[in-house]
């Protein structure tokens, strides 16, 4: 071998020494980063524009501000409810007038948003197949029991257990029974669905 031959053939061995070198240094830093957590699968279906424009009533939180049906509300309390893998969302809202409803906020799997007034004057009870109230036929649609967490102002313990039963009507209308804890008191609230259109959100900082 001539000088010039063994001086390539040294080159040619810190080349790839230091090609080694570099990718072992590369593989020790990917090694070391944090591995993120895998998204969440996505609603293609999901209105993303239409979230940009009015809001994303799936983030609700205590103090933002709602209009429904351009009627102002805040947002007092949060209860988010879990049973099973299944969940959802309730807020108290009150308005300048001191008036009170509830929202519920659902995907099942479309987003259902529900404006609920409570019925403390009512005198019945679930468990039939149908109630009669205020000249209304409801028949029972689902049962079960979920844990709830509260936060803000809602008037329930930071967490809970809660029984309900919901009937529907054949024109839409809503009826729901809900008996939080061991009460054994059924809270009877009545439900009327909303156009996502009819709602817009104000989010009031982080």
């Amino acid at each position: 071998m001539n000088g010039n031959a063994a001086i390539l053939v040294v080159v040619l061995g810190c080349l790839i020494g230091a090609a080694g070198v570099v990718i072992a240094v590369v593989a020790l830093r990917r090694a070391r980063r944090p591995q993120q957590a895998p998204a969440p699968p996505a609603d293609p279906f999901r209105a993303a524009d239409t979230d940009a424009l009015r809001g994303d009533p799936r983030v609700l939180k205590p103090g933002d501000i709602v209009e429904i049906r351009t009627r102002s509300y805040a947002v007092r309390g949060s209860l988010r409810f879990t049973e099973g893998d299944w969940g959802w969302a309730e807020h108290l809202l009150d308005d300048a007038d001191g008036g009170k409803v509830w929202l519920s906020v659902e995907e099942d799997p479309d987003l259902e948003l529900v404006l609920w007034t409570e019925v403390p004057s009512a005198t019945i009870a679930p468990g039939a197949p149908t109630v009669d109230f205020d000249g209304r036929r409801y028949t029972r649609d689902e049962a079960g029991q979920a844990r709830y967490t509260a936060t803000g102002t809602t008037g329930l313990n930071p967490t809970g257990t809660v029984r309900y039963e919901d009937y529907a009507a054949p024109d839409g209308a809503l009826l729901s029974f809900e008996s939080y804890g061991d009460s054994g008191k059924w809270e009877v609230g009545r439900g009327e669905k909303l156009h996502r259109a009819e709602v817009l959100i104000y989010p009031q900082g982080g």
